[in-house]
């Protein structure tokens, strides 16, 4: 196939008018934006003509055959033979002189299928023409050629499992017409037609604007003109608070071209002073961008000259991202960097929303948005993604969501990212409805999930206690193929620790083993929480011995968890052991460590040295916190010593602490504990003034310490205020509110108490059941208890020693003593070891069954059991056997001088009252006294022999006390701990 005859024209007269040399045949093949087929045949024609340079000039004959330019070129050209005429000499306009010479003296190389030269030419080493190597810099590859493979290619996949393709053949070399040729190789038609492209419809410039101007006006003064779509603004370098003076206005909607060209005509019209100019676009912005993207494209390496302005913004651009990378914890540098940053870009902004996002900085973080904003900037998907993390790490999820209204309105779709921190800003904040919500509409809007939002929404329900559904999630993540990764074993791991299930923990502790994930720190410390959790310090230790032998070091965290273990054991001694370890290892305490030291202070009474302790605290530049107040305040108000937490109280203020609901709640749970309930409903007082509202724990404690007192009305009062206000009502409140019905004696009010809590769902737990089973032992209604007995079985609620201890004095009251020994068999059998105040119960039973010799062996059994027995226990035993002693047999009385032995060397000492009753009792035994006289005085007081004291005894006795047991020594002591 011949070349078209208005390419060779225009290539013939370019050289014979031109003088051209290979320079200006590279110049015109770069500018013409020819196809590869005509780039081709001109660097052939070049070379040919470059060649015969030398000899006279030729006569432009051509007859194409194609054939193969090298062997590194898989595509094949045409070739144009060129033969002489016998004329040209006559031409002496055209001759070879006119033309530039070689400059080396080789010989000349023959024309192929030329007449002197008809045989193909064999193919070249290497490119010998200038302009071929400037338009075809990278020879196309041999597919072949596996030495000619890239780096990428050969770590392929497929390169390994299949040879590569075999190439596909040329494609034919398309067929020009003549007027295509023309307007091909027409300059100035091919620049017009391309500008017509480059030019947006509806779009107009408009200049000679006040620097001042805002977008919001611009908007306004243009919309006449129709429907805006947008406004741009060119911010000026050095303050980017003005513009340039000029901007662009893009019309929308289907009148756009309409629009734009009744706004041209405006041209020259005042605007703030000034007379703008108006103008449609001429595409010159667009067509300088698309060159440059083009240029790009093609791997084009020449170097833009940036001007001082831009290198100073580029070398700024680098300090910020090397000191977010460097020193991230250096704020001051961070900021300072960002600063120096005359005109920052969406990226600047978005490393550093980033930046606050990671710090919890949500305020910081939003006002760098709003800024980013105020300049013209639009924010993007990784914007707004990472100003919902900040939210989220501030927990304030409110305006988390607000962001996300604000994308969708925007048009910008949630990506995964944004859903795996919606989901777990809700799982920190506890709202595990709404983290199922957001990783529901997760599902269904992405193709896949990854581990890290798999990993949100189980620890949202791990913290819930939720690890039925947390199972599910983890099955639910190994079916889809995503593998399982440490930090989702350490999630399931706390999981089970926080509902102390221990054998699921071990369980997942082994699978983490067997993945073949190794245990860190983080894994050993969540073992060592569920010991410590569970009152097993010992296994504790040896976990910590098995980190020693891994190579693995404790930290803060993890010693912290050995000290709290024992301080919940009130092992004062191993405590302050551990912090001794602490400080050999070199590690500084901090916070919480200083807090758990201060808690062991208090705990043993000793609040003069908690009190030096937050001193060093300070000395070392720890900042005390209101936790580590309350246990001090607690502390005094327990004591009974309410101006000393008073003082701590103002001293927290001074350090800088505001008090919060927690503070405020210590001070009242001292004060209840002392059954100074004026004084607590003072502080309560005095917390509404200060503006913090009462919580839940706060009316719960007060409900608690009426319900002590058996003040029903003043309980139910304050349970009213706390469903008045909106609180939730939990399984603690209704507890407080029952102690109180069954201290009074209001079984009735309890059973409508206990049906509320049916219709509020709330389920009955251990002391639930344990508060009711007492208060109708306190009636001596067996058959109630045993009922409820029973029906805590049926409900899985798994009974422990006080629900048992609680039947047997039900029996007790009751006198069937057959039925509390069979009771105390069934304890046994659970695997329950009774305790004093199981013992103590039955002692009593049997005394107040008139069996003393019961009593006493059942006294002894408990001595076995290697308990010791406290006062309530020789009083309530002392007590029954003085008041049967003078019908009883002569045993009774050494049995009475064993315990009074045992009682002297204790040291204890019972009060008047108790002293007044032993001596009438005695009085009826030995009226003119004895030995058990002598020895039972040595347990009285010392004033006990008074005027008035012997006047009582030898008075007459109007209390009716020989058939007193001890009960209202018993019944005081009945609501004291257990465990």
């Amino acid at each position: 196939m011949q070349i078209s005859q208005t390419a060779i024209r225009v290539a013939d007269k370019l050289l014979k008018e031109s003088h051209a040399t290979a320079a200006d045949a590279k110049s015109f093949a770069r500018d013409g934006r020819r196809h590869n087929y005509i780039k081709s045949s001109l660097l052939e024609i070049m070379d040919n003509f470059s060649l015969a340079s030398s000899t006279t000039h030729y006569c432009s004959t051509f007859c194409g055959k194609p054939y193969s330019v090298s062997a590194r070129t898989a595509t094949t050209v045409p070739f144009y033979s060129i033969t002489t005429c016998s004329h040209d000499s006559e031409n002496p306009s055209t001759t070879s002189s006119s033309l530039r010479r070689p400059t080396n003296n080789r010989p000349l190389k023959p024309i192929a299928n030329s007449p002197i030269n008809p045989q193909r030419p064999k193919p070249k080493s290497h490119n010998t023409n200038p302009l071929q190597t400037l338009l075809n810099p990278t020879s196309k590859r041999n597919p072949l050629d596996n030495s000619s493979q890239t780096l990428t290619e050969k770590l392929w996949l497929t390169s390994r499992l299949s040879p590569p393709p075999a190439p596909l053949p040329p494609p034919p070399p398309p067929d020009f017409d003549e007027t295509e040729n023309n307007s091909f190789f027409d300059s100035s038609g091919d620049s017009e037609s391309k500008q017509v492209d480059y030019i947006e419809k509806g779009k107009i410039f408009v200049g000679n604007l006040p620097l001042w101007i805002k977008k919001n006006e611009l908007t306004e003064f243009f919309r006449q003109f129709g429907p805006i779509k947008n406004v741009i603004l060119i911010k000026g370098y050095n303050d980017t608070e003005r513009n340039m003076g000029f901007g662009f206005v893009i019309y929308g909607g289907a009148t756009a071209e309409k629009a734009a060209m009744k706004a041209v005509e405006f041209d020259g019209m005042e605007f703030h002073g000034r007379a703008l100019t108006v103008k449609l676009d001429d595409g010159r912005r667009m067509k300088e961008k698309s060159v440059e993207r083009a240029r790009w494209m093609h791997g084009d390496d020449s170097v833009d000259y940036k001007s001082a302005w831009q290198e100073e913004r580029d070398n700024s651009r680098k300090e910020l991202k090397k000191v977010l990378e460097t020193q991230p914890e250096n704020w001051q540098a961070v900021v300072g960097a960002f600063q120096r940053i005359k005109k920052p870009s969406r990226k600047e902004f978005g490393l550093m929303v980033n930046y606050y996002a990671k710090r919890g900085d949500m305020h910081r973080a939003r006002e760098t948005f709003e800024s980013m904003r105020a300049r013209g900037i639009e924010p993007s998907l990784h914007v707004f993604t990472n100003l919902i993390h900040a939210y989220a790490v501030g927990r304030d999820m409110e305006e988390a969501l607000s962001c996300v209204r604000k994308m969708k309105d925007e048009g910008i779709e949630l990506s995964l990212v944004t859903y795996s921190i919606l989901v777990g800003g809700f799982a920190k904040i506890g709202d595990v409805n709404a983290a199922d919500k957001w990783f529901k509409e997760a599902k269904e809007t992405q193709t896949t999930l990854n581990a890290i939002i798999y990993g949100n929404i189980i620890y949202a329900h791990c913290q819930a206690f939720n690890m039925e559904r947390a199972e599910a999630l983890v099955r639910e993540m190994e079916e889809e193929g995503i593998d399982a990764t440490k930090d989702i074993y350490h999630m399931m791991m706390d999981g089970y620790t926080m509902i102390k299930e221990g054998d699921k923990c071990m369980v997942v502790f082994k699978r983490l083993k067997e993945c073949g994930f190794t245990p860190t720190v983080i894994t050993y410390g969540c073992l060592i929480n569920l010991y410590t959790k569970m009152g097993k310090v010992s296994k504790a230790l040896e976990v910590s011995e098995t980190m020693k032998t891994d190579g693995i070091k404790h930290n803060m965290k993890t010693y912290s968890m050995l000290i709290n273990g024992f301080i919940k054991l009130k092992d004062w001694a191993n405590a302050f052991a551990i912090f001794e370890d602490v400080v050999q290892d070199g590690l500084k305490p901090d916070v919480v460590l200083y807090n758990n030291i201060i808690s062991a202070f208090c705990g043993m009474g000793n609040m003069d040295r908690a009190i030096r302790t937050v001193e060093e605290m300070q000395k070392v530049r720890h900042k005390p916190t209101s936790r580590t107040f309350m246990p001090i305040i607690h502390g005094f108000a327990r004591a009974g010593e309410a101006k000393r937490a008073l003082e701590v109280f103002n001293l927290m203020r001074m350090c800088g602490c505001i008090p919060t609901v927690h503070t405020y709640n210590a001070l009242i749970l001292g004060l209840v504990e002392k059954r100074q309930m004026e004084r607590a409903v003072k502080v309560l007082d005095e917390m509404l003034l200060a503006g913090i509202g009462p919580n839940e724990h706060t009316y719960t404690t007060i409900m608690h310490g009426y319900a002590s007192l058996g003040d029903t009305g003043k309980a139910f009062e304050y349970f009213s205020k706390l469903k008045n206000e909106g609180l939730n009502l939990d399984v603690f409140t209704y507890e407080a509110l029952l102690k109180a019905c069954c201290k009074a004696g209001r079984m009735q009010s309890a059973l409508a108490v206990t049906k509320e809590m049916h219709t509020k769902k709330i389920p009955r737990n251990t002391f639930i059941y344990n508060i009711l089973i007492d208060g109708w032992a306190r009636r001596g209604d067996v058959w109630e208890a045993a009922d409820l007995m029973q029906q805590m079985k049926q409900e899985g609620v798994k009974p422990d020693i006080r629900t048992y201890t609680s039947l047997v004095n039900a029996c007790c009251k009751a006198g069937d003593m057959l039925r509390a020994a069979k009771t105390m068999k069934e304890m046994e059998a659970a695997g329950l070891k009774p305790n004093i105040k199981t013992y103590t119960t039955l002692i009593h039973g049997w005394a107040h069954a008139s069996l003393p010799e019961k009593a006493l062996r059942c006294f002894e059994d408990m001595k076995l059991a290697g308990l010791k027995p406290d006062q309530a226990v020789y009083h309530c035993l002392m007590t029954s056997l003085l008041n049967r002693a003078s019908v009883t047999e002569d045993y009774i009385y050494s049995g009475i001088q064993q315990i009074c032995a045992e009682m002297i060397d204790a040291g204890f000492t019972v009060d008047m009252g108790t002293a007044v009753h032993w001596a009438r009792c005695l009085h009826k035994i030995e009226r003119y006294g004895g030995d058990l006289t002598e020895a039972l005085q040595k347990t009285f007081p010392p004033d006990w022999n008074s005027q008035n004291t012997l006047d009582e005894i030898s008075g007459v006795d109007h209390h009716n006390n020989d058939n007193d047991d001890g009960d209202e020594f018993y019944e005081g002591d009945s609501d004291g701990d257990v465990d």
